[in-house]
């Protein structure tokens, strides 16, 4: 990942320090070129890393040129390729990463090859924190009963993940219980600026999970990739990616002293939202961003997915290294890291603008306009002023089903649902609190938000309010280093006296881990039909995803959480009713227990100290005993279990040969399913619990499983009989062929209402080739490389779609399944599509990126839809039908 032999960029090379001659950089200062110095930021590091790897194959002289006119090439779609430093995979998608890995080492040895060329050539991190669920909580032992149960049920995953550290060079794990990968990576993993191999050069990276671009925030340029992607990238290929636009995100002004980092992430998500930065760049500039901490820029980058934008880029600053050092970074690195980016250009004052740089687009946010809000019921960027909450509620519960509707009768909306808890009798409604979980990365990454939780939960015990005992209260830290500073600063021991215990370190409720709700409470909500609520501080709140009794959910701040979890429902205008009456009889408003930033900044100065990340991180690799003492083989070549439930191998590789077959047209195809917009990958791939009635289930049955072994779809992944049964199994999946929310379609020769899998077995079995007809922002949401893989085994050739998500449309053509898209103004319903006709895809001998193509259908009507290969790259992994097949048939060449 250093200098390349032959590299005609060799005389821009020079040493950092003159008394340490083989610490070198490419200098790009010394390319004597008035176009850098325009560029923004993030581009400037995506040049970078095309200087340093240049070698006239891989990447050219021209990607350089290309990279440098960036301002010229706005309106062509220009290909570059990538080399970032490294890769961070968490287990969920880890775990089906490393079964590849192992998988083509097999497949290169039966082509004759080396099979221990499969090994990553640049760093990994892989970080287990998608395992641990909510099983129990509000207890003081809760934690430990977790993480014995999360170990249990996962054992045989993390002996192959172990297996995997010892067989593959360059890739590290960091054990269970550790913390969140985002969080860890931004308190621990991250560089800011490597020194390797004699040079320096900026940390950047990709990742298996979309969030990865949390890292921005620190100035490290990263963002989600799908698996496939990933591990091409772990082998030495670099990404080919578009020259994206950057949309400048200016900020001024200072926010209110009652606002936190998360109401002012919700409210850029719905601003860049609206404004449509799909697939381009977000840098950040302006004085307003010299208000912000490390940790308030790392949640706004952390919801980039949210907002739609590849990556959101903060440059590096002096509050950068003070975060460096306040996580207990050595001194050297902080020297040398200053030192490089100030002699590459590439060390920003906010407040200096001289520095801006050139910009596709501009946009503006004044900071003291952000009022305290949530996001909901549905989606992430539907971002609702909390004064607004209770109205807005009430609205969506009669409204047209849809995202911002559950049409309820009027009739219903008052309707109370009793039962019994513990001895005593409750009443459920619309809008009540069922789960309040202080969870994800975005939120617990940082200390103001954590701090204030426990600072408004000191307030409310002092003013003797509580928490209703069946609400599934949880808080799930990102690291150690969390519960650490609310202990210390004491207010560990409030949040514990309102039922936020620590549960664990990990994603959990924020990925849909949030475990069982008690019996009674989901039987008063199943009786009375209810659009129950969850609220937690996360960043995804799509249908289905956090627990599939709570129709509703709302992302909020850490204290908002707590505070609607003291209300019991989100029907409440906190401004103009009291959050609850105390045992005294009075009235107690919210504004009467929140905190300021000024008492949060005080409490955060004096207790989230250097020496508590250095304590933590020293032995975060060993800190885990039942991991520690874990026993795994030792073997280049992994051997399969056929017995295992979790690992097998995959029919990815069956049959491949060194030769390639020309592309041939899809013909006469069934449509499988037919969506609208916003199908998420949690609708296509869900992560959460195996329904007792589903494919997965009978097949898991089958096999001597019984319900309370089955785990969840995401500890699966590295199984794909379990997952190919689980693509399109989410509850709340619409299928216009039925019409209502149900995982199942019409198989269209028997019109027979089958699980989707089942249909699409029959369709197997009698050789036919299936589509998916789809909206807008197809495959939008977490980054999900089965979300592809098990469209891809159920006979999937290809999606038509309005617009895709970024990182899905490329997880698609990783695995050989073409994208393909409406021209302009077209749609299904334009077209008059009913998905009942059968489609033939003309597919021509050459290929071109982005390229039209006619559809024909049976009914003798034609029509043109874009072919969504979007680089000659892309193009190439089709002709060997993925990317994985090529990365072999690579390896496998003598």
């Amino acid at each position: 990942m250093s200098g390349t032999v032959n590299n005609p960029f060799q005389h821009i090379v020079e040493s950092l320090d003159s008394k340490v001659p083989n610490q070198q950089f490419y200098n790009l200062t010394k390319l004597g070129d008035p176009r850098y110095d325009r560029l923004p930021f993030s581009i400037r590091v995506l040049l970078e890393s095309a200087v340093r790897n240049c070698d006239e194959f891989l990447v050219k002289r021209s990607d350089v040129e290309s990279i440098l006119n960036w301002k010229q090439t706005q309106t062509q779609t220009v290909e570059v390729p990538f080399r970032p430093a490294r890769v961070i995979l968490q287990d969920f998608t880890g775990v089906p990463a490393v079964v590849d890995f192992a998988a083509m080492r097999d497949a290169v040895m039966k082509l004759g090859g080396d099979p221990e060329k499969i090994n990553p050539v640049c760093p990994a991190d892989l970080v287990i924190d998608h395992s641990i669920q909510v099983d129990f909580n509000r207890k003081s032992d809760s934690l430990q009963k977790n993480q014995d149960l999360e170990f249990d049920r996962n054992k045989e995953r993390f002996q192959f993940l172990k297996w995997g550290s010892k067989a593959f060079r360059n890739m590290r794990i960091i054990p269970p219980g550790s913390g969140i990968v985002h969080q860890v990576n931004l308190e621990y993993l991250a560089r800011v600026v490597f020194n390797y191999d004699g040079y320096f050069y900026p940390d950047s990276l990709v990742g298996t999970d979309s969030h990865t671009t949390m890292i921005d925030g620190l100035g490290v340029l990263g963002w989600g990739v799908g698996g496939i992607e990933a591990e091409a990238v772990m082998l030495g290929q670099p990404i080919s990616m578009v020259l994206p636009e950057v949309v400048g995100y200016k900020l001024y002004g200072a926010p209110d002293k009652f606002i936190t980092s998360t109401d002012i992430v919700l409210t850029v998500t719905k601003h860049l939202r609206q404004v449509g930065v799909v697939g381009k760049f977000v840098e950040f500039f302006g004085p307003g961003v010299a208000q912000l901490s490390i940790a308030d820029r790392a949640t706004i980058a952390n919801m980039c997915p949210e907002y739609g934008a590849t990556a959101a880029f903060f440059p590096v600053d002096n509050v950068s290294i003070q975060y460096l050092e306040q996580t207990g970074r050595e001194a050297e690195k902080l020297s040398y890291i200053t030192k490089y980016l100030k002699a590459v250009s590439m060390f920003r004052d906010y407040n200096d603008v001289s520095q801006d740089p050139d910009f596709t687009q501009v946009v503006e946010l004044d900071l003291s306009q952000v009022v305290p809000c949530c996001s909901g019921p549905k989606r992430p960027q539907d971002r609702i002023a909390v004064s607004s909450m209770k109205e807005d509620f009430e609205t969506c519960l009669g409204a047209k089903q849809g995202f911002k509707g559950f049409q309820v009768a009027p009739e219903r909306h008052s309707i109370d649902a009793p039962f019994q808890f513990n001895g005593k009798e409750y009443t459920l409604n619309h809008g009540s609190v069922v789960i309040a979980a202080i969870t994800s990365c975005t939120n617990t990454s940082n200390p103001s938000v954590m701090l204030g939780a426990g600072l408004l939960a000191k307030k409310a015990i002092e003013h003797g309010l509580s928490v209703k005992p069946y609400i599934k209260t949880s808080l799930s830290p990102g690291s150690g280093v969390v519960t650490y500073y609310l202990k210390e600063s004491g207010v560990m021991e409030y949040l514990s006296q309102l039922g936020f215990e620590v549960v664990g370190y990990g994603c959990m409720t924020c990925i849909g881990n949030s475990g069982p709700l008690p019996e009674p409470v989901v039987e008063a909500i199943t009786q009375g039909d209810l659009v129950a609520a969850g609220v937690l501080s996360g960043n995804r709140n799509f249908e289905g995803r956090v627990h599939p009794n709570t129709r509703a959910n709302y992302l909020a701040s850490p204290p908002l959480v707590i505070a609607y979890a003291i209300a019991g429902t989100v029907r409440i205008d906190f401004e103009k009713e009291p959050i609850a009456i105390n045992s005294e009889g009075k009235e107690i408003f919210l504004r009467d227990i929140w905190p300021t930033r000024e008492e949060i900044q005080a409490v955060e100065r004096q207790f989230v100290i250097p020496s508590m990340f250095k304590e933590v991180y020293a032995k975060i690799e060993k800190v885990n005993e039942r991991w520690n003492a874990l026993v795994a083989p030792s073997d280049k070549l992994y051997t399969w279990d056929p017995n295992s439930t979790y690992i097998k191998s995959p029919p990815f590789f069956d049959g491949l040969t060194m030769q390639l077959q020309p592309p041939k047209s899809i013909n006469d195809a069934y449509v499988l399913l037919n969506f609208g917009d916003s199908v998420t990958t949690d609708h296509i791939s869900p992560a959460g619990n195996i329904a007792r009635n589903s494919s997965a289930a009978r097949y898991l049955t089958s096999r001597g499983l019984t319900p309370r072994d089955f785990n969840s779809y995401g500890s699966r992944r590295g199984n794909d009989a379990v997952m190919a049964r689980g693509t399109f199994a989410n509850i709340r999946l619409f299928n216009k062929f039925l019409n209502k929310q149900a995982p199942q379609t019409i198989h269209l020769p028997t019109e027979a209402v089958l699980d989707v899998f089942d249909a699409a077995d029959r369709y197997l079995q009698s050789g036919v080739p299936l589509l998916i007809l789809a909206g807008k922002e197809y495959g939008s949401g977490s980054s999900r490389d089965w979300a592809a893989k098990g469209p891809f085994l159920l006979g999937i050739k290809a999606v038509i779609a309005e617009s895709y998500e970024r990182i899905h449309r490329s997880n698609l053509v990783g695995m050989g399944v073409i994208p393909l898209e409406y021209l302009s103004g077209d749609t299904a319903d334009s077209l008059g599509l009913t998905g009942r006709e059968r489609y033939t895809i003309v597919i021509p001998e050459k290929l071109t990126p982005r390229m039209i193509v006619d559809v024909k259908l049976d009914t003798g009507k034609i029509f043109q839809v874009r072919m969504r290969f979007d680089t000659d790259v892309e193009l190439a992994y089709f002709h060997h039908g993925g990317i994985l097949n090529y990365m072999i048939r690579k390896m496998s060449e003598n």
